[in-house]
């Protein structure tokens, strides 16, 4: 009795080990195959791109060089030296790029506010939970993708040529990539509202402006609020390289110092950029915290 009930038991568990190694087996059939079709997909990538790999490893030293570069003084007694040994040469252009520095959070602030507008308009319409009619819930939808899927740099490119070398160039850019970004993001958060509120002033006969203001609105506004914000973090981050184009900002110095290796030129206004958004960051994470809670 006991040497028939231990055989099947040993039985079953030889068969269970034999199943987990073939079922081992076949994970790794199906990663090596997963790792080939990568490794073709990658080569296949780099042949399109016409990358040269053996060029790359013979100039990546030029990287960490170029590094260590932007960080030594470039003149002056001091030339050859840390940058930390005269702040004041580093930083000589400290009153202009401060400037330069206010107009781009000023791009940034601007765009993000009419971004946020438009954005805030064409969500309620790019919803499909608020009645709006199918044919213009998916125009304003493929709207929006194309104003977030074209590179604000390319809009900052026709804008340049349109408009001509300055800020209103940067603008423009930043608003079209900011409200389709934010767009989206809002009628995801309206996709989500709670449809109780809604109903309860539809069957009380009121309007549908006024369904959105009071039952959909005081669900979402803190959302909106810190989705706004995030986006103006990283609208500065974008208007600081809208000068690289010519759309004004300090980008537009930081480009020039790189195209006349002004080395250490380059880490100073880097710096200043790397503190400024530093510092921004802070500031809107702790306001986005605080609207969070509230809603909370």
């Amino acid at each position: 009795m006991t040497a028939s009930a231990a055989t099947p038991s040993r039985l079953s568990v030889e068969q269970m080990a034999r199943d987990y190694a073939a079922e081992v087996a076949e994970k790794r059939r199906r990663f090596l195959f997963a790792a080939l079709i990568f490794a073709a997909l990658v080569l296949l990538a780099s042949w399109m791109a016409e990358i040269n790999l053996p060029l790359f490893f013979k100039n990546i030293h030029k990287f960490p060089n170029y590094i260590g570069r932007i960080f030594l003084l470039d003149s002056g007694p001091m030339t050859g030296h840390f940058v930390l040994y005269d702040i004041t040469g580093w930083f000589w252009g400290i009153g202009k790029w401060l400037r330069l520095l206010a107009d781009t959070l000023l791009i940034a602030y601007v765009a993000t506010l009419l971004g946020a507008l438009f954005g805030f308009i064409a969500c309620f319409f790019a919803a499909a939970n608020l009645g709006v009619s199918r044919p213009l819930c998916s125009a304003v939808r493929r709207f929006l993708e194309f104003c977030r899927t074209v590179p604000d740099l390319v809009f900052a490119l026709i804008f340049v040529m349109a408009f001509g070398l300055g800020p209103i160039a940067g603008v423009l850019a930043i608003v079209i990539h900011t409200t389709g970004a934010l767009g989206k993001l809002f009628y995801e958060v309206l996709e989500n509202v709670d449809q109780k509120p809604v109903e309860g002033l539809i069957a009380s006969g009121a309007s549908w402006t006024k369904t959105m203001r009071f039952a959909v609105l005081p669900q979402v506004l803190s959302n909106f609020l810190s989705y706004a914000l995030l986006r103006f973090e990283i609208n500065v981050r974008g208007a600081s390289v809208m000068g690289f184009v010519g759309a004004g900002g300090i980008g537009q110095d930081l480009m020039e110092a790189i195209r006349k290796f002004y080395y250490p030129d380059v880490s100073a206004i880097l710096v200043l950029i790397i503190l400024t958004v530093s510092i921004i960051d802070l500031v809107t994470e702790r306001v986005r915290h605080h609207f969070i809670t509230q809603a909370g």
